[in-house]
């Protein structure tokens, strides 16, 4: 686990990279590793777990094994990777598009999964003891002098990626989205904030809000090479605007105003999904702001669900409460729709770990409690979370949002979590 210059300069989305192509993205690790003068952390195994029951073991392991890899619930993640979800959400009107101001991109098929692995793809990679290989690493190849001097890199890509890098910006060249993933990696940033905070940095310049001469450099939807040498100027903190912008979108709104237009959940840069109240709520007051905290953009898609919205903030609690047992075991979460709580506990039974359904159901809601409690003792308001007017001027696949409905479905969240 590593950390690049952004993590160094105290940028408030530095990141973590571990293992070359996955990363401890959101929420400032890496300026939390440059705070302590930490550049990397190798850590190094040795020593086997052993395992009492070994024939239980192995049924169990074979079981999670065959619904892996021999049923269609993983294919999606082999195959295309989340790369798939740029033509899905594009055609629901849920890819955010130039800085949301639009909830589809018309060159979406440009950037989709299939162009990047038509196009790039050429190898598929697995985490450690796990047979899907979801992790779908392109050909990059950049030109690094003139002359025609080519160089090659091998760069990991992914739907997050693409969003923030890609239809976010009004790029639509695998090449340039890659050029941007390139500029990332080699900083230590995280993608999906560098993105959010380049689309709201070019429709302030757009705005009169900042100047090209404090920007030094152009900005405009569907052009590359201002982004690049924003990431550059970001990096080397070159002047108080950019100072302002390392230390997030957030913070930088407050300075400098343009918050109706800045697309925060909860106070982070959003990830790639305008897909409705579950979303917007999801992002904003899970305990991580991430989509993974409770999927609120899954729920938006369950057309049942759609027609009862009253419903959203117990589901959202209830999502996030089994996630954080997931999270707890550290069962990846593509893999959710296999370990459901049934399977869980054989598997833990298996390793000599005897717990019930609802032991693991109150392990969630110790760890959900425990989340809130540290984020009340670090001084987070749940009254303070505000909403861009931007989520209501652009429509979703329900519709245009209504603030009315938010504030009811946020007060029901705030009750269901004892914050009311």
């Amino acid at each position: 686990m590593r950390i690049g210059p952004a993590g160094e300069k105290g940028i408030a989305f530095a990141g973590v990279n571990v293992d070359t192509f996955r990363h401890f993205g959101r929420l400032g690790l890496g300026a939390v590793m440059g705070g302590q003068n930490l550049k990397a952390v190798v850590v190094i195994g040795e020593q086997s777990q052993p395992i009492p029951n070994a024939r239980e073991y192995r049924k169990v392991y074979d079981d999670i094994y065959r619904r892996a890899v021999t049923t269609d619930v993983m294919r999606k993640y082999h195959d295309l990777g989340t790369a798939q979800n740029v033509l899905h959400l594009n055609e629901l009107g849920a890819l955010p598009t130039r800085n949301l101001r639009y909830g589809s991109f018309e060159h979406a098929e440009k950037i989709s999964g299939e162009a990047f692995a038509r196009e790039t793809l050429i190898r598929k990679l697995s985490c450690a003891g796990c047979p899907v290989g979801c992790i779908h690493v392109g050909l990059y190849r950049r030109e690094f002098a003139e002359g025609y001097e080519y160089e090659s890199e091998t760069l990991a890509y992914d739907f997050e990626l693409i969003y923030a890098l890609g239809s976010f910006l009004g790029l639509s060249r695998t090449a340039d989205v890659y050029a941007l993933i390139d500029r990332v990696e080699q900083y230590g940033l995280d993608a999906i904030s560098s993105g959010v905070v380049m689309g709201w940095a070019t429709e302030a310049l757009a705005r009169g809000i900042v100047s090209r001469e404090e920007l030094q450099t152009d900005l405009a939807f569907g052009e590359v090479k201002g982004y690049l040498e924003f990431l550059d100027r970001l990096v080397e903190q070159s002047n108080d605007l950019y100072r302002t912008l390392g230390r997030g979108l957030q913070y930088a709104v407050g300075r400098l105003g343009g918050e109706d237009f800045a697309c925060l959940h909860g106070g982070l840069e959003i990830a790639g999904y305008h897909t409705g109240y579950g979303a917007l709520l999801g992002h904003s007051l899970g305990a991580r702001h991430s989509h993974l905290c409770n999927a609120g953009y899954a729920l938006d898609q369950d057309p049942e669900l759609s027609k009862r919205p009253e419903e959203m903030a117990g589901k959202l609690i209830a999502e996030e409460k089994w996630r954080n047992v997931l999270n707890s075991l550290c069962i990846c979460l593509f893999a959710r729709s296999i370990y459901d709580p049934p399977t869980v506990r054989a598997a833990l039974n298996a390793v000599g770990i005897a717990l019930e359904e609802a032991d693991l159901q109150a392990l969630g809601d110790c760890i959900f409690s425990l989340k809130l409690e540290a984020k009340r003792l670090l001084g987070f308001d749940w009254r303070g979370i505000t909403f861009s007017k931007r989520f209501f001027e652009t429509p979703t696949p329900q519709g245009r949002l209504s603030l009315d409905v938010v504030q009811k479905l946020y007060a029901q969240y705030l009750r269901g979590i004892g914050k009311d």
